[in-house]
């Protein structure tokens, strides 16, 4: 078939190549002549839509017609608007208690072992800014190491990251802006992807080193070092104080050794960036069955980015586990409605210009897609950015969509792998945690085969089904927490990408 039709109630159906006016495609064994040019990945009117009715695709309202729009027609943002549809979220609705597969019966990954307790998928030392005045130092500290070849005599040590940013003072220290920095500090510095950490601030910055200990309970020890460029005499003196406390860290770093580890320690960050109107229905699809598989492993799926759940909000509310749970997720809809009306900014806002070309033409028709990536199991929780995760199975976690922002804060939060899905070509990868790409469709997997793990395009030529796409990603989740690199670790991504979120004014 020329058309993919979703679902039985749309009236929209997806291009699968670019289609000239004139033509005789085929939808349901029927053949529909097209009366306007339809790019690849762009919808096709398949059912008569009344000027003012809703455009329906998944079986959901993605928005309405500017004007009557006859079958055969190219369906985009020029006879298309996103409207205002209000969503029933029907708290619990669809709950199904999730069935575990028995202890016994799981697989397994190769992880490392923390004193924690934790299960860590890389061994990395870290050097951590609390402030943008320190991120000099820190990365001077992690480059000695890098330049010097001083690591090839600790083979089990993935390296040493600098974690820099451009915030930790110009800000109030209290409220919700400090809070948000600083448990996304602290998840870091607890991360069992770390083997050790030296927290480097300037001394006089908003983000005391001494308050964040005392806030979050955290104690200097073997693998967790403590300085100030001030304290230490100014920034020469700094550098050679922080190669000399990492370089006491590398030897017991270097002992940590892999052994088997059940996935139910797994916890699975979903992401998607650079969308198309494929990724909805093949690489968030595939992803979504991948992350129902690690839940009924026992294990842990964070779904994130708000803004981009916003018209599909009530997909989840109705598999809520509880009605509270599901209310945590209205209120955070609810704090962004506000956030973004106090700064100019509309949430029912059209996709990014990629997005556009992608096919994709309002917020809720990207949100619907990109839902399907968290799966179908019950919400189990709701988190803040960076807030530890504390729950088994699908949480959600509040961030802005931006994808490095997103991801850091998922990172803190607990995830010790990240997948990552896109239909444009995505450039992004993490330290310390690994990110796996998944391709929307084949044309981008051997465009970019460099950037991209697995090709997803499969669904839409039969190859495999989502269901088997899911095993696929699933099994590959297994081999890179296992310490097989991702083809973004090959390109050494995750020196740039540690990006936490500000919330406040800088004064």
């Amino acid at each position: 078939m020329d058309l993919i039709h979703i679902h039985s109630d749309d009236n929209v159906a997806v291009s699968k190549a670019p289609l000239p006016a004139g033509a005789l495609v085929n939808w349901g064994g029927n053949m529909l002549p097209l009366l306007s040019d339809v790019p690849a990945m762009h919808k096709v009117c398949v059912r008569a839509i009344g000027a003012g009715e809703a455009v329906i695709k998944y079986g959901q309202v993605i928005g309405f017609a500017r004007e009557a729009i006859a079958p055969g027609t190219h369906v985009h943002e020029y006879n298309m608007e996103a409207g205002n549809h209000q969503v029933a979220h029907e708290f619990c609705k669809d709950y199904v208690p999730t069935t575990l597969v028995p202890e016994a019966e799981r697989a397994t990954f190769m992880g490392f072992r923390r004193a924690s307790g934790k299960a860590g998928t890389r061994n990395y030392l870290a050097v951590v800014s609390t402030v943008n005045c320190s991120v000099t130092v820190s990365r001077a500290i992690a480059a000695h190491f890098r330049d010097s070849g001083k690591l090839r005599d600790f083979p089990n040590i993935d390296g040493i990251v600098a974690l820099g940013h451009d915030s930790g003072c110009g800000m109030s220290t209290s409220g919700e802006g400090y809070q948000t920095l600083l448990r996304t500090l602290h998840g870091h510095i607890v991360h069992p992807n770390f083997a050790g950490v030296l927290l480097i601030g300037l001394g006089c910055e908003a983000m005391q080193i001494s308050s964040l200990m005392r806030e979050t309970g955290l104690q200097e020890g073997e693998h967790f070092q403590v300085m100030t460029i001030q304290g230490m005499g100014g920034t020469r003196a700094a550098i050679d104080a922080g190669i000399e406390r990492l370089a006491a860290m590398l030897p017991a770093a270097n002992a940590c050794q892999r052994e088997p580890i059940p996935a139910s320690e797994l916890t699975l960050a979903v992401q998607c960036g650079g969308s198309d109107a494929y990724s909805g229905i093949t690489a968030n699809a595939g992803l979504g069955a991948a992350a129902d598989i690690l839940v009924r492993q026992g294990g842990t799926v964070i779904y994130s980015e708000t803004p981009e759940i916003y018209g599909a909000e009530h997909l989840l509310t109705r598999r809520a586990v509880s009605p509270e749970v599901a209310q945590k997720l209205v209120d955070r809809i609810k704090w962004w409605e506000h956030y973004t009306e106090m700064n100019g900014v509309e949430l029912n806002n059209n996709p990014s210009p990629g997005n556009k070309a992608g096919g994709l033409t309002t917020i809720a028709e990207k949100s619907l897609g990109a839902q399907a990536k968290g799966g179908t199991t019950a919400l189990q929780d709701v988190y803040l950015y960076a807030e530890q995760v504390r729950k088994k199975g699908l949480v959600f976690m509040d961030s802005p969509g931006f994808d490095p922002v997103s991801v850091t804060g998922q990172v803190a939060s607990g995830a010790n792998v990240v997948c990552f899905t896109t239909g444009r070509g995505s450039a992004f990868g993490g330290k310390p945690v690994p990110s796996i790409k998944l391709a929307s469709n084949s044309n981008l997997f051997e465009r970019m085969r460099e950037d991209m793990d697995v090709d997803c395009g499969g669904i839409l030529d039969k190859r495999y089904s989502v269901a088997e796409c899911g095993e696929m990603i699933f099994q590959h989740i297994l081999a890179i927490a296992s310490g097989e690199q991702s083809a973004s670790e090959k390109l050494d991504y995750g020196d740039n990408e540690f990006l936490p979120w500000h919330i406040g004014a800088v004064v």
